[in-house]
């Protein structure tokens, strides 16, 4: 939607803004804020991830902050998230670190409750424009996953699968994130840490969309992969230092013709529902080298697509994180490599997918 109110204008002197060298400071219209209804989860509420699609034209950004919500009223104050521009020209997209307080604090792209009492959630966006600007930004989405303080370990009752996801592999694109190496270092390093914008367009690819030739034309030399270059620099966050924050790289993926958003799924009984509606996941775990059999290297955080399940349940993965597109693709144990992913991110998960195309139905306790 557009927000229409009244202009309100302030005047910005863009502290804590990460700007190019030549952006002059000058007056702001905010052109409208709103509030979402609170969202109450029925449980105590640990950790909440928002997301959202939002279009930003020159010079124009939204910012985007959450609070958590108790009972009949709030339960802590407003924390802002993140100041996101679809370009990075006039005002580059950031997290926003250094706030905490005694009822929660920020970790980059999550706000983590650490003293208050929190059973649901509420988000308030802002969108902001020059004065001097023709149009405004839009706001297509927005929504947050809730968690509560650890996930529930295994039961001993088998979860329910889906069998269409068991001997399926969605035939999503292998692009390997290695092959940009040392390229455009001023993105989080170059290629070896773009593992998360790497699988954004995988999967972008696989659903036949995704950034032009005259949108990666910037790009020069244009190297292996310049839709790779494109969405590394499109996703980076300025204030992390990286590419990885999960909603940059869904709001990336929005801008591309896709319902995008971040959420945690409870196993990969869950995953499996996707995987059968035809859907490929980009999924986030933490290892040790060896600890999955199959990813023999260590790492703190890293993004891979879950393309499909052998017939055994086995989940077939595209793994950037390789020396060339041929072996990209890998077949992980499922015990194993649920375990790291449930443990590493609490089983994050990003679900880019047309609109035309349904989501398969929730379960009783909905997380998309």
């Amino acid at each position: 939607m557009t927000i229409a109110a009244p202009p309100t204008r302030r005047d910005i002197a863009y502290r804590g803004f990460h700007l190019p060298a030549d952006t002059t400071a000058g007056t702001v219209d905010e052109r409208g804020r709103w509030t979402t209804p609170p969202v109450r989860v029925g449980f105590a509420v640990a950790e909440v991830v928002p997301s959202w699609t939002a279009e930003t034209p020159d010079g124009c950004w939204i910012e985007v902050e959450l609070r958590g919500w108790h009972g009949e009223a709030p339960a802590t104050g407003w924390y802002l998230l993140a100041r996101w521009a679809a370009d990075d020209r006039t005002v580059r997209r950031t997290s926003i670190p250094g706030q905490r307080d005694g009822d929660a604090a920020v970790d980059t792209d999550t706000l983590v409750v650490t003293g208050a009492m929190v059973t649901g959630w509420q988000a308030r966006v802002t969108l902001c424009r020059p004065a001097d600007s023709p149009t405004g930004p839009v706001l297509r989405s927005i929504g947050a996953v809730a968690t509560g303080p650890a996930l529930p370990g295994p039961t001993g009752t088998p979860e329910p699968t889906s069998p269409a996801a068991r001997g399926r592999v969605l035939d999503v694109p292998r692009y390997s994130q290695r092959l940009h190496a040392g390229q455009y270092p001023q993105w989080g390093g170059g290629g070896d840490s773009w593992c998360s914008p790497t699988c954004t367009s995988m999967v972008l690819a696989y659903w036949g969309l995704g950034p032009t030739a005259e949108h990666c034309s910037w790009v020069q030399p244009p190297g292996p992969r310049p839709v790779v270059v494109h969405a590394a620099r499109h996703c980076y966050d300025h204030e992390y230092a990286g590419a990885g924050n999960w909603p940059f790289n869904t709001a990336y993926a929005g801008l591309h013709g896709v319902d995008a958003f971040v959420t945690r799924l409870r196993s990969l009984a869950e995953a499996e529902a996707f995987v059968a509606a035809g859907i490929p996941l980009i999924v986030s775990a933490a290892f040790r080298a060896d600890e999955v059999p199959g990813l023999a290297y260590d790492t703190r955080g890293h993004l891979m697509v879950l393309v499909g399940f052998t017939a055994d349940g086995d989940p077939v993965l595209n793994d950037p994180y390789a020396p060339d597109d041929d072996a990209v693709r890998r077949t992980v144990p499922r015990q194993a490599f649920e375990a790291v992913w449930q443990r590493g991110s609490g089983g994050v998960a990003y679900v880019l997918r047309p609109a035309s195309v349904p989501l398969p139905p929730p379960p009783a306790q909905a997380n998309w």
